[in-house]
């Protein structure tokens, strides 16, 4: 095993190429190119919300699915085509959905801005909104991104989180893609304070001759009855205000109400360094809000294609 001392340049050296690679995006990317940028696409993202409550989920889904294999690239958006194995048949984008509204919010920009704003600039910007609008607090979304021009199905199927995974995995997956595995755990975790989780991802804990004990009885009584069109059926993650951007997901857990066998976790392993950051996040909003929009910026900030890598793609599901 190397000694401290010696590791300590290779770190310096890690952290000089990440700090390379992030500081070329910058909120003022477009000013010049397509300034009204985020009008476009919260007026996009604000539409479909009238017609589909779980609109502003399925955005954050994507993104964060796109962020964890390779980085923020727009990977995740890529169907079957010659050259390329799409992501979406890997078992942690199961039912992953929202294409139709990166392709609404794509169209509206390529008609004001042809060839200028990226997919995955598209995927950082419609997650602010899905935030903003559903009452959460916003960040400055930093830009630049460009697209990749190849998928990563390999990895989609390592990398991304599973929803039956427990502390010590999902901590692993978060240091193993360059996040913290407490802070940024915990408060990305947070997004299941809205959307809709199928059955399927959670029944298991529902089995009458061996319960999981950390799900609260009466709420489990309440899951099966709701589960029994299928497990296809879709449930609210947060009963409570199930399309509000609030700090009640963590109340919940508290409460042992949490929807996902990987959202209990984050309070029930007894000792976990998780514990407490879920207990001040159910206790200040102020404080989740602040370290969600943090997370968010890091999660963002992954591995970007910047300058001349990749491309901008004029549909987003598809390379040039």
């Amino acid at each position: 095993m190397p000694s401290f001392k010696a590791m300590i340049p290779l770190a310096l050296c890690v952290c000089f190429l990440v700090g390379s690679v992030t500081s070329q995006l910058t909120s003022t990317f477009y000013d010049t190119t397509c300034p009204n940028v985020s009008s476009i696409v919260q007026g996009v993202v604000q539409q479909a919300l009238q017609t589909d409550d779980r609109a502003g989920a399925k955005l954050i889904r994507l993104h964060f699915h796109d962020c964890f294999v390779d980085g923020c690239d727009g990977s995740v958006l890529l169907e079957d085509q010659t050259g390329i194995v799409s992501e979406l048949g890997a078992p942690g984008n199961g039912g992953i959905t929202g294409f139709n509204i990166v392709n609404d919010i794509k169209t509206a920009v390529e008609n004001v801005c042809p060839g200028v704003v990226s997919c995955a600039d598209i995927l950082a910007l419609g997650s602010l909104f899905a935030v903003t609008l559903a009452s959460g607090q916003g960040w400055t979304v930093p830009l630049g991104r460009r697209d990749s021009r190849t998928a990563n199905l390999d990895g989609a199927r390592n990398r991304l989180p599973s929803p039956f995974e427990d502390l010590t995995a999902l901590q692993k997956k978060f240091r193993d893609v360059g996040l913290d595995d407490t802070t940024d755990l915990v408060a990305l975790s947070g997004a299941h304070t809205f959307g809709r989780s199928r059955c399927r991802f959670f029944d298991g804990r529902l089995n009458t001759s061996n319960p999981d004990p950390t799900l609260d009885s009466t709420y489990a009584d309440q899951l099966r009855q709701s589960c029994q069109p299928g497990r296809d059926t879709f449930v609210n993650l947060d009963p409570t205000t199930p399309d509000t951007f609030d700090n009640n997901y963590f109340t919940n857990l508290q409460n042992n109400r949490g929807l996902l066998g990987s959202d209990q976790v984050l309070l029930s392993t007894s000792g976990a360094p998780t514990v407490s950051i879920v207990n001040n996040f159910a206790n200040s909003p102020s404080q989740f809000a602040s370290a969600f929009a943090q997370s968010m910026i890091n999660m963002g900030n992954l591995s970007p294609l910047t300058g001349s890598s990749g491309e901008i793609r004029s549909n987003c599901r598809r390379l040039n």
